[in-house]
């Protein structure tokens, strides 16, 4: 194992066993590797049903040691396939934290996209209620003068289903454009510093043919990561 993947073990399990609810961090991370329950119950030789007794909290929280069995069979699944999630885990630590990202979380227990839209005091420009597992806070002005395609799909951290939050925002158009060609689309994507009423109708065009919960918020930058932050420790 490498060390990019032995660092990934270590955050997984620590996740996992300081978490309130360990079963809902185990399938969080299971459905970040892609892997079906059946799929990683056969490589630990139990049944599909104990995958989904332990991720639905219906059993009492599995040990240390069988913890350590799961993310073992998850990173070696990974590997088999070229180490296709260790890869942007390793992107990460290589350091892509340039002033463009304000902001990086990934959460312990997804959230939905409603819940997301009233910690940061948001209003709804097009509703459709997601999954949220993680959130960026993205300089939108320096995003778009910056990043390449390979920079921006960075952004997304370990999992498509998370909340791409710009700020700086003046109509929406140049976020949702760059969203609408990319092949990888978030949950989620909030326009910071603008009213619901004032977002470019094209921009809320898109999110609904792609199927994005749009959300405007006015609230202040800081004031708006602290409060996420507050949420998610």
């Amino acid at each position: 194992m490498d060390s990019a993947a032995k660092a990934l073990a270590n955050k997984m399990c620590g996740e996992v066993v300081f978490a309130e609810y360990p079963g809902k961090t185990l399938k969080k991370w299971r459905q970040i590797f892609e892997v079906s329950q059946k799929e990683l119950a056969s490589r630990l030789n139990v049944s599909p049903s104990v995958i989904s007794d332990y991720e639905g909290d219906r059993r009492k929280s599995p040990g240390i040691a069988f913890i350590r069995r799961i993310i073992e069979a998850l990173l070696e699944i990974d590997k088999e396939r070229g180490y296709k999630t260790v890869a942007k885990y390793r992107d990460l630590l290589d350091g892509f934290q340039t002033d463009v990202i304000l902001d990086m979380k990934e959460y312990e227990v997804p959230v939905s996209s409603s819940k997301l839209r009233e910690i940061i005091e948001g209003e709804d420009v097009v509703f459709n209620e997601r999954s949220v597992s993680g959130h960026t806070v993205v300089d939108s002005i320096k995003a778009i003068l910056r990043l390449n395609s390979y920079d921006f799909y960075r952004l997304y951290g370990f999992t498509t289903e998370r909340a791409l939050i710009f700020t700086r925002v003046s109509s929406g158009r140049s976020p949702m454009v760059a969203v609408r060609v990319a092949n990888l689309k978030p949950a989620v994507i909030v326009l910071n510093s603008i009213k619901a009423e004032k977002v470019d109708k094209i921009a809320a065009k898109i999110a609904e043919i792609e199927k994005i919960h749009l959300i405007a918020t006015e609230m202040d930058v800081n004031d708006m990561i602290r409060a996420l932050r507050r949420y998610f420790k």
